[in-house]
């Protein structure tokens, strides 16, 4: 597969939080990022998304009396998953993880900053309508195909390839520079999404072909 200038990879979320010892870990979450120094060279644009939450975040269980982590509960735009508070704005945990190098990264897209609504995708928050402006931010460069690497597969990685191509973007999801959360069967059911929706899913590899 060629990649050519209008393509850009988007390294979703490798922050601490998310990786061994985190407070939101996801397993083998650091396994993604030598896959993605690998890849990151052969493109000319590269983004790196943030989780960025306020201490009060609604996703956060803490916000939700007698509730336990995981659960789910019905907000004003649908059903929200309760989570462990993770990449607090200004902590350790909201940093990318210190192994990640990616200086030629032309934009860092902080997103989950509304404390009244989570934003798993980098293009909408999870209303599915509020635009994190990264949408407009790959037409005006004239970025047309998206790569899609990091954090977590099953979430926010996924959402953001659904979001893409709810946009009309060809979207590309490398499965192996990517690591899920695997809540409920998660994996499972976002692929029959991607199915639906005409995500691809390739190894890094194929890159190199």
């Amino acid at each position: 597969m060629r990649i050519d200038e209008h393509d850009v990879l988007i390294v979703i979320d490798v922050q601490n939080d998310f990786c061994p010892g985190g407070a939101l870990a996801v397993t083998d979450g650091d396994a993604v990022i030598d896959a993605i120094h690998r890849i990151a060279p052969l493109f000319q644009h590269v983004v790196l998304t943030q989780d960025w939450h306020p201490p009060d975040h609604t996703s956060f269980v803490t916000a939700h009396p007698g509730k336990m982590p995981f659960e789910q509960v019905e907000l004003s735009y649908g059903l929200q998953t309760l989570w462990p508070p993770h990449c607090v704005q200004g902590s350790n945990g909201a940093e990318f993880h210190p192994l990640l190098y990616l200086p030629q990264a032309e934009l860092i897209l902080r997103k989950g900053f509304n404390p009244r609504i989570d934003s798993y995708s980098a293009f909408f928050e999870n209303d599915r309508v509020t635009p994190t402006g990264l949408a407009g931010y790959l037409e005006e460069r004239d970025l047309t195909r998206v790569f899609l690497a990091g954090l977590a597969y099953d979430y926010c990685v996924g959402y953001s390839a659904l979001d893409a191509r709810r946009l009309g973007l060809p979207a590309y999801i490398l499965r192996d520079a990517c690591r899920a959360i695997g809540l409920n069967g998660s994996a499972a059911k976002i692929e029959v999404e991607f199915a639906r929706a005409g995500v691809s899913l390739i190894e890094c590899a194929a890159l190199f072909g």
